[in-house]
């Protein structure tokens, strides 16, 4: 199982995947805004998305585990 780890510290945006999604590696799965830009973060291998550990709207800092995909 891989964990998707935010890149930066920010706020969710917005999510682009549901539980039991099938994803693709570099599909994109979350944009994270932080300073006013928008950031996307992308599957960094083939699965199915089995956790999403965040909301729409939360604060998030750099490391934070977004996703689990099995």
């Amino acid at each position: 199982m891989a964990e998707l780890t935010s890149p930066i510290a920010g706020k969710v945006w917005k999510i682009m995947v549901a539980v039991g999604d099938k994803v693709e590696m570099d599909d994109e799965l979350i944009i994270l805004e932080a300073l006013k830009m928008e950031t996307p973060v992308y599957s960094e291998e083939s699965g199915t998305v089995s956790a999403i550990m965040i909301k729409e709207g939360d604060p998030i800092n750099e490391g934070d585990i977004l996703i689990s995909i099995g």
